[in-house]
């Protein structure tokens, strides 16, 4: 069964938020978020999530969807890694209905709307084909978020920017309202609104979108104080409004509070000690709180440590040198004279307060282009008056400026663009102070041999050569390895001379054991039959005498006083090879064992056999 939409979405799911953070790319991180919460944000974006890497990729997915449970609801578009639950809404930007779907499905377990982005007006969503520059591509819109709202339970969002065509901003709001938008944010700028060219948005568009449509409608633009939040509302009638550059200069825009920038930058860095992000992310946070402090010339030092901090605690100390230096201002005990003409005196409040950053108009900005053309037209021309008193009669151009003519003519429009902004701009790639190898690579400063490290690794490796400086050390490596594989062969020499030698001893033990009496090898071969020779140690004196004397008839040399020795050894090893055999021999056992052996000496074959066992 579908979720709540429209109305139902946004008081249910999203709790009614009237204050949101807009999405900023490298800007919208959870700790960034945490804190603009802390200042009266009910609703926050995450930077733009790329609906087909998404898609296609798991780790993406896994590192790409971080929250807490104090940020809350929250609209996802990059960078953000599920550990909450709900309310969350995910971003996309797209231009294939099959890939958004599938990213809609993908996300809609751990979030409660996904948000079609087509409000980016940047070069990449021109290259990306996406964003703003998919707004003049209804059909391609409407299937997306029908197919999304169709086959994915979860309501889908849609942020867009306005027509110069009031009218026609109005159809595309009730286009998007009729394939299934929940809720629309308008930013009201067109796509050609950017950069130096931004200026003011247009909130009577954004009036007319909001009386069109019967679903919930946020503002964006001009959002820069308080005073601005309730007089958008009102001139608008929208149900809520979305601040971006001002929430970044004054994260505390919608308490309607001016704190110290330090305040605001420490509080930050610590939220990023304790939810970690890429260093460029707090870096970025860093300069624009503190943009009006680091652009007095008193500060210039701290700007160029910023510039060069890599970690949260090196920014912290960057801001504490920057409170110790402003703090006096800020109490009284220092009186603050700006400079006349400065950035500092044309503020409203003094610049160690947060506070909005005004970009100039467009017009201006034109009015400075076109003086600076015409600066260098002037320029121009004198230099063909100079060049023509110089002697070259009939208006005849120098050889130096057909030379720079010809330049230029091997130049990109963008490049000649700049050469009129500023005449003095030159494009030959700087002087290259390095030495240069004989693959035209910068030299090593401390290689032996005067080459780059691939040059220098090829040399050593030929020649046998070490290079202190690249650390190749080749012709030492080799020595060594010389010297451990000569060890080698020299205990190898000597194990198989060992060897050698005790396989002749075995040899010539051998020969010994063959020319000693029969005696002598039933004592070498006693421990191959121990169980006979435990039986003969426990046969009584005479039985050995009546095995000598059937010996003796048999014709072998075994003496009486040897065969005594015998029986002495085997009665001093008992402990040690008879004891668990012997020991579990009962006493009749023993008398039974005896009388066998007595019985068996009656008979000349029996005599043979016990011999036999007893040698």
């Amino acid at each position: 069964m579908p979720g709540p939409r429209g109305y139902d979405f946004w008081q249910k799911k999203l709790g009614g938020a009237r204050l949101v953070v807009a999405p900023m790319v490298d800007a919208s991180e959870l700790a960034w978020r945490l804190l603009s919460r802390r200042y009266g944000a009910e609703l926050c974006y995450t930077p733009m999530l790329h609906a087909h890497v998404f898609v296609k990729d798991a780790r993406y997915r896994r590192e790409n969807l971080t929250t807490c449970l104090e940020d809350r609801p929250l609209i996802v578009q990059h960078r953000c890694k599920l550990w909450s639950l709900k309310p969350v809404v995910c971003k996309f930007c797209s231009n294939d209905p099959d890939t958004f779907v599938e990213a809609c499905r993908l996300a809609a377990p751990n979030c409660d709307a996904v948000d079609l982005n087509l409000g980016c007006p940047q070069a990449i969503a021109r290259r990306g084909h996406y964003g703003a520059f998919l707004q003049d591509e209804w059909s391609l819109i409407r299937t997306m978020i029908e197919r999304a709202s169709a086959e994915v339970d979860v309501a889908i969002t849609a942020k867009i920017r306005v027509f110069e065509d009031k009218s026609r901003t109005v159809e595309y709001a009730k286009m998007l309202e009729h394939a299934g938008a929940s809720l629309l944010t308008v930013h009201g700028r067109t796509r050609d609104q950017k950069g130096p060219l931004t200026g003011l948005a247009s909130w009577p568009h954004i009036k007319a979108v909001k009386e069109a449509v019967n679903i919930p409608v946020l503002a964006n633009g001009n959002i820069q104080y308080r005073e601005d939040v309730e007089r958008c509302l009102e001139d608008t009638g929208a149900d809520g409004v979305m601040s971006a550059e001002g929430n970044l200069h004054n994260p505390a825009l919608f308490t309607g509070v001016h704190p110290p920038v330090w305040q605001i930058a420490l509080e930050y860095l610590q939220l990023a000690i304790h939810f970690p992000c890429p260093s460029s992310y707090a870096r970025g946070h860093i300069f624009k709180l503190l943009h009006h402090c680091l652009c007095m010339s008193e500060n210039f030092d701290l700007r160029y440590r910023l510039s060069k901090t890599s970690t949260a605690e090196e920014m912290v100390a960057v801001v504490e040198d920057l409170r110790d230096r402003m703090m006096p201002y800020n109490t009284g005990k220092k009186p603050w004279t700006p400079e006349p003409g400065s950035e500092q005196a044309r503020l409203p409040m003094p610049p160690w307060l947060c506070q909005p950053y005004v970009r100039i108009p467009p017009e201006e900005h034109l009015k400075k282009i076109q003086e600076s053309q015409k600066r260098s037209l002037e320029k121009q021309q004198e230099e063909a008056v100079i060049d023509k008193n110089d002697g070259f009669s009939g208006g005849e151009p120098s050889k130096r400026r057909m030379l720079e003519d010809s330049e230029e003519a091997d130049l990109s429009k963008k490049k000649k663009k700049k050469i009129l902004r500023n005449p003095r701009k030159s494009f030959e790639p700087p002087s290259d102070p390095y030495e240069k190898c004989v693959c035209r690579n910068p030299k090593g400063g401390r290689c032996a041999h005067g080459l780059c490290r691939a040059c220098c690794r090829v040399k050593c490796y030929t020649e046998g050569l070490d290079c202190l400086g690249h650390r190749i050390l080749v012709k030492t490596k080799r020595e060594k390895a010389a010297v451990y594989y000569g060890e080698q062969e020299k205990l190898k020499q000597v194990e198989q001379h060992g060897k050698e030698r005790k396989e002749i001893s075995i040899w010539q033990s051998g020969d010994k054991l063959q020319s000693q009496p029969d005696v002598s090898k039933a004592t070498l071969t006693e421990d191959h039959n121990q169980q006979q020779v435990c039986v003969t140690s426990h046969l009584p004196g005479q039985s050995l005498q009546q095995s000598s004397k059937v010996n003796r008839e048999e014709g072998a040399i075994v003496k009486f006083n040897e065969l005594n020795d015998i029986e002495k050894n085997n009665s001093e090893d008992k402990s040690n090879r008879c004891i668990s055999p012997c020991s579990k021999m009962t006493k009749g056992s023993q008398e039974n064992l005896y009388s066998t052996n007595l019985t068996h000496n009656t008979s000349e074959g029996s005599c043979k056999c016990k011999t036999n066992s007893t040698t």
